[in-house]
């Protein structure tokens, strides 16, 4: 018998199976940014229909949130539509608003939350001065614009909920490349525009 042709043979099936192990982590990388895309489209849909008046439109029948405003960053090419809560279910699919922040326009901080490596990772690239428009589900539109970026601790009281001033947070966790979650935040907060709060 050849003792290199069982060597060759180990060879050949540790080979084979670090290949499926690669492969299929590449298809879960690629599968988050597959589900994030298809649901803003079902995402889009579903948020035609409540500007239309349907109130609580699931983008799909199993799903437990549904849209609630509209984020968008002109100049950024970013459009995306913002579900109800913010929680690890909701967030796989799109932005969440926190439903214990104030409403968009409203006195305080309207908090909305988005995974680093999908919807928020445009967060990276805003600064000082650059526009955030927010509809809302009557139609109205909030504008911002960038006041600071920050980052922070994530068990740390960052937010000023009761404030009198009309501000949106955007949060995502911190370093945007770094893999699996950690204690810091990145925190892009945005002050209203004066003359904001038309309907289209």
């Amino acid at each position: 018998m050849n003792p290199v042709r069982p060597a060759f043979r180990s060879v050949t099936l540790m080979a084979a199976c670090l290949l499926t192990v690669g492969l299929w982590q590449i298809g879960e990388g690629l599968w988050i940014y597959a589900k994030a895309r298809l649901a803003q489209w079902l995402l889009q849909r579903a948020w035609a229909r409540t500007l239309s008046g349907d109130t609580a439109v699931k983008p799909w029948p199993w799903a437990d949130t549904w849209p609630v405003m509209r984020l968008s960053v002109p100049g950024k090419e970013i459009d995306l539509i913002v579900l109800n809560g913010a929680y690890g279910r909701t967030l796989a699919f799109g932005p969440g608003y926190l439903e214990s922040s104030s409403p968009p326009g409203r006195p305080g901080a309207t908090v909305l939350s988005g995974h680093r490596d999908t919807h928020f990772r445009f967060l990276r690239l805003l600064e000082e001065g650059d526009p955030i428009a927010v509809q809302t589900a009557s139609g109205q539109v909030f504008r911002y614009r960038v006041r600071d970026r920050q980052i922070v601790s994530a068990s740390a009281g960052w937010i000023a909920m009761g404030q009198e001033q009309a501000t949106l947070v955007l949060v995502t966790c911190y370093p945007f490349d770094n893999l699996g979650s950690g204690p810091l935040r990145y925190v892009v907060t945005a002050d209203l525009d004066a003359a904001s709060g038309h309907h289209i």
